[in-house]
């Protein structure tokens, strides 16, 4: 009761991640597009834009200080001033590259925690199995790029995180194995108390 659903904006095919821009805009990412989308509000009347194409599973988008990063499957990049550059966008700028290629569980989510750092996850390259080291984890970098750590470890896949506003404690997803059964094993919301 109190809710209701309604179609925000249509013709972004396999809309998968969302941010935010300081001027409303709201971006679109890919998991199996080539494309990142611009949505925005023109006197009531939603606009779709297309951003940035050839792009390789665009599926992260994370915003801040008027920079749009991007996460694709083996590299991380940005537009800086975007807001302002929505009918004319420059080519993304790679800031990070040579992550793995894998396909299964390749997509990243992307987002900036509360130390204004870039997060994002390397998962599993397999549906099963023990992976070799550097798969299974969450991973940070500053905004430049630059300084990338693993954080955590034995993670399948987690395809959204947050933190708690006033603690800081990160709450991740993480999907479990396939083709065991309808029910399980079942997917798990996480909480990491200490980045």
């Amino acid at each position: 009761k109190g809710f209701k659903v309604e179609v925000y904006a249509s013709g972004m095919p396999n809309a998968r991640s969302l941010a935010l821009g300081d001027k409303g805009t709201v971006f679109v990412g890919s998991r199996l597009q080539d494309k990142v989308y611009a949505i925005v509000d023109k006197g009531g009347k939603r606009e779709v834009k297309i951003i940035a194409s050839g792009l390789y599973r665009p599926n992260g988008v994370a915003f801040k200080n008027g920079t749009l990063y991007i996460a694709e499957l083996s590299q991380i990049s940005k537009i800086e001033g975007i807001e302002d550059k929505l009918d004319n966008p420059p080519k993304p700028t790679v800031i990070l590259d040579g992550l793995p290629k894998d396909e299964a569980h390749g997509w990243k989510y992307l987002a900036i925690g509360p130390d204004n750092k870039l997060y994002f996850e390397i998962g599993q390259p397999c549906n099963n199995c023990l992976p070799a080291e550097g798969y299974g984890t969450m991973r940070r970098v500053n905004l430049d790029g630059s300084g990338m750590e693993t954080i955590a470890q034995g993670i399948r896949h987690t395809v959204g995180f947050d933190w708690h506003p006033v603690s800081k404690e990160m709450y991740f997803t993480d999907n479990s194995r396939d083709w065991m059964s309808e029910d399980l094993p079942n997917d798990e919301l996480n909480r990491m108390t200490k980045v």
